[in-house]
């Protein structure tokens, strides 16, 4: 998806809409001279330069959706993000001519380039991203590749790719345009009534005073799905080293209401849910059900648990359960965010198919082993970069053993930045290249399967305090103009695991206050039944 934003600007010939699409990469990847039978489009760094004797040089293609009629473009800037030390040697970017795939491209096949740059940048020394015109490249709506050379003789560059964790941290290809608009040849008229009316209005009193009804109590059913409303959660204190129960604690107090969904994460052969978990569901003044992440096949590939490499692991933790919390129904999320992990090549173990199978097997074994309060959450990434995958739709692992679809998003509230947006933005992403956005997706394809937005936030850069009150306004009108939603679940942090974005609800004034009037709306006032 690309963000966009507009300002009016007067010419000569009658007022111009300035816009811009801000593009996330749909791929990219970077090739070795002397590795030249290696493929490196799944890691999460790109590599330029050269050192003992290696060349390495980065791939990234950027598809420009549609332009509106008589638009032209005015600038094109690609930026990537630098992990670590940045070289003082000129990066230089050329148009790529020819077909590749970053699953593909090697270094012994390697696509036509063109002979011109497209652009260059000098890097200095301390700079954490890089910027280079590549205006003379892109002059309309399509695909764009470009490779990325560096003059570097004996040091390498590292830059962030599309695979990073942190979505705002990957290539992007910001787009500006101009369209034309007309303005009204004359101006509008206004008829004046001929006539006054001649007797007034009268109003007819009612013969019966209006009754009223108290709304209605909304609860959670078998599957913990609310009969009306919607879910209230949250994710606190992430990537620190504070207790996540007290900071739960502490965020309620902070924005004025209990967590109904308290969200955790797990891995490999933890016994949860912990005693300080069970707890927080012990709080009668203070209801809230569980939501436990578990990477069941830490250490272990997707494939080996769906051939059941992990039984024992699997067994051991339903016992554990049926042992210590037989009977509170509690969310459980397999993997969340299995995209980042997808490896396509075949036979690596994970592959999205492989995810599907690991899925399907956890579940059926948990059922086998008499565990009845589970309610499973699929957590999508939802990246537009990841929705556009043709293995995306592997994913999913069958109706049968999946409760609720999920997404975690996030959505930044700088103008012109990488996902610069709102609530609704947030739901609606699309594919890189277009298609259904999410929400529509899973309505679509999952129609019987309620909606959880298990990871949300909105974010600005550390550097770069931005009021979120505005963004925070779009929740609830958003939330009502799509129903399938059935809870939200925020990830609290003040700074990602990146070090760069803040996505706390308190990093301005003006947003506590914001976030708090959405805490306080009556959709969220669902009881748990269990």
């Amino acid at each position: 998806m690309s963000a966009g934003f507009t300002v009016m600007t007067a010419g000569a010939a009658g007022a111009v809409t300035a816009e811009a699409h801000t593009i996330a990469a749909s791929e990219d990847a970077y090739v070795s001279s002397t590795r030249t039978g290696d493929n490196f489009g799944t890691a999460d760094k790109l590599v330029v330069g050269t050192s003992d004797g290696e060349t390495r040089t980065a791939y990234v293609k950027f598809v420009v959706p549609a332009l509106p009629a008589g638009a032209a473009v005015a600038q094109a800037q690609l930026t990537v993000r630098v992990d670590g030390p940045v070289d003082a040697s000129r990066l230089t970017a050329y148009p790529v001519t020819g077909a590749w795939t970053e699953t593909t491209i090697t270094g012994g096949k390697l696509p036509a380039t063109g002979g011109t740059a497209a652009g260059s940048v000098l890097p200095k020394g301390g700079d954490t991203f890089l910027t280079v015109d590549v205006s003379p490249a892109v002059k309309t709506a399509g695909t764009y590749s470009f490779v990325l050379k560096s003059a570097a003789t004996n040091a390498v560059t590292r830059l962030r790719s599309s695979e990073y964790v942190a979505t705002e941290q990957r290539p992007q290809l910001e787009v500006n345009y101009t369209v034309p608009t007309t303005a009204p040849t004359t101006a509008p008229t206004t008829k004046a009534p001929t006539t006054a009316p001649t007797t007034a209005p009268t109003t007819k009193a009612p013969t019966t005073a209006p009754t009223t009804s108290a709304p209605p109590t909304c609860t959670t059913g078998a599957l913990l799905v609310p009969t009306c409303g919607v879910l209230w959660g949250a994710a606190a204190g992430g990537f620190t080293d504070a207790p996540r129960d007290q900071a739960l604690k502490d965020w309620e107090a902070l924005t004025g209401r209990t967590a109904t969904i308290y969200h955790t994460y797990h891995k490999g052969d933890e016994k949860f849910p912990t005693p300080a978990e069970i707890a927080m569901t012990q709080d009668a003044a203070h209801p809230r059900v569980l939501m436990l992440n578990w990477k069941v096949s830490y250490g272990s590939t997707w494939a080996k648990t769906a051939a059941g490499a992990q039984d024992a692991r699997i067994d051991a933790w339903a016992n554990f359960v049926k042992a210590n919390y037989p009977t509170k129904k509690f969310f459980l999320v397999l993997h969340h965010e299995p995209e980042n992990d997808v490896d396509a090549t075949a036979g690596s173990g994970m592959t999205a198919k492989d995810y599907a199978a690991m899925y399907r097997h956890v579940i059926l074994r948990l059922r086998a082993d008499k565990v009845t309060n589970v309610v499973n959450v699929l957590a999508y990434m939802g990246n537009e970069k990841w929705m556009a995958q043709s293995w995306w739709k592997d994913l999913y692992p069958g109706d049968d053993v999946v409760d609720w679809v999920g997404l975690d998003s996030y959505v930044s509230v700088e103008k012109g930045y990488y996902h610069y947006g709102d609530f609704g933005g947030l739901l609606d992403r699309q594919p890189t290249g277009g298609g259904l956005g999410f929400y529509e997706w899973s309505v679509k394809n999952h129609p019987s399967k309620p909606i959880m937005v298990a990871e949300w936030g909105m974010y600005h850069r550390l550097a770069y305090p931005t009021s979120k009150a505005a963004a925070y306004n779009t929740v609830v009108p958003q939330l009502v103009k799509h129903p399938q939603v059935k809870g939200v679940v925020y990830f609290d942090t003040a700074s990602d695991d990146s070090g760069d974005r803040n996505i706390a609800v308190n990093s301005t004034a003006d947003s506590l206050t914001a976030f708090k009037q959405v805490a306080a709306n009556p959709i969220f006032n669902v009881k748990l039944a269990n």
